[in-house]
């Protein structure tokens, strides 16, 4: 069907059921319900180059792809896109990725900015201190933060309380008994990461206690380096009775270390790892099952998308500052720390 059908149907002008698709705000809303309505009824698809030419609008939402971090390989950040494309679809708005060489991401941002490929931008991964803030709102593009970096310049972010969870997670281990504790950590110059340590610090400094920084690791987010991180507070005397993991994926690592000195789970180490909710790797389906501080990072795409409509319909950036709790989940990998260690496990 084409628009003037749809157009002859409802007895309107194109005009007007080409704004009321659009969100024209002249349109009485009475009026844009029976468009929209009708649209639904006969499978009206708009073409798109057609209306991005009416509304000078590019139609598409644009992310940096950074080339040499391999994060179509990462879980976590194609969780987040995949959150993202799913509520940009049923506004008919695309993802465009554009490669970044390196982790200088100023080339890419101002090509974006003068082809005017992209209505708005989607950052994630912010750093403690980040460049990308000033840059883009220099540039004039609408963007949305996933997490928060310390700039005063007014912007969009949505973020989770990285320091409450992890502190209530410290908490927890501190109630068992535990007393040496690990952080095994992403890098500490993303926000998300610096965070989670300072509440980690903060529970320890609450009952009186300093972190031990010999039980403090951090690196990429996988398997091995949790795993090696792991192994090395386990060669120390005395060793750790737990560990508090900023990811599943490294925690699979620690689980794996932990079996490999010969010790278990629950029972010589409590793990609580940080769970992305993803759906190919459930924590309660682990032996034993992982405690978890819990977080839905699709779901977080899936607002950063309908954050990034909002302020492509006006919201001021300034009045976007979204900062969601933190879960914690108590499954079968924590337990009370250990009456006494054995000789060769000390």
């Amino acid at each position: 069907m084409k628009l003037k059908d749809l157009a002859d149907r409802l007895g309107l002008s194109q005009t007007t059921v080409s704004r009321a698709l659009n969100g024209y705000p002249e349109v009485k809303e009475a009026t844009r319900q029976r468009v929209v309505e009708a649209a639904r009824k006969f499978d009206y698809r708009p073409n798109v180059s057609a209306r991005r030419l009416a509304t000078g609008t590019a139609g598409a939402i644009g992310a940096v792809l950074q080339t040499d971090r391999n994060l179509l390989l990462d879980p976590h950040y194609v969780e987040f896109l995949a959150g993202l494309g799913e509520r940009l679809a049923e506004d008919e708005i695309d993802i465009v990725l554009s490669p970044a060489r390196g982790s200088d991401e100023t080339v890419s941002y101002r090509r974006i900015a003068g082809g005017r490929r992209v209505d708005a931008l989607v950052l994630s991964s912010p750093l403690v201190e980040d460049r990308r803030i000033a840059l883009l709102n220099d540039l004039g593009i609408p963007f949305v933060l996933h997490g928060r970096t310390k700039s005063p310049l007014p912007h969009a972010w949505l973020d989770i309380d990285n320091e409450g969870g992890f502190r209530h997670a410290t908490k927890h281990l501190l109630d068992l008994g535990h007393r040496r504790i690990a952080l095994i950590n992403g890098s500490a110059r993303y926000t998300y990461a610096a965070d989670r340590e300072r509440g980690f610090r903060a529970a320890l400094g609450e009952r009186g206690l300093a972190a031990d920084d010999r039980f403090i690791g951090e690196g990429h987010m996988t398997d091995e380096v949790g795993y090696r991180l792991a192994e090395g507070f386990l060669a120390l005397r005395p060793r750790p009775t737990a560990f508090l993991v900023s990811s599943m994926m490294m925690a699979l690592g620690a689980y794996r270390a932990i079996r490999t000195a010969g010790l278990q789970v629950a029972r010589d180490v409590s793990v609580i790892a940080h769970d992305d909710v993803f759906p190919f790797l459930k924590p309660e389906r682990l032996l034993p099952p992982m405690s978890t501080t819990r977080s839905s990072i699709r779901a977080a795409g899936t607002r950063a998308a309908e954050l990034a409509i909002d302020l492509l319909t006006g919201r001021s950036p300034g009045s976007i500052h979204e900062l969601w709790p933190v879960d914690l989940v108590i499954r079968g990998s924590t337990g009370p720390a250990p009456a006494r260690v054995r000789p060769a496990e000390a």
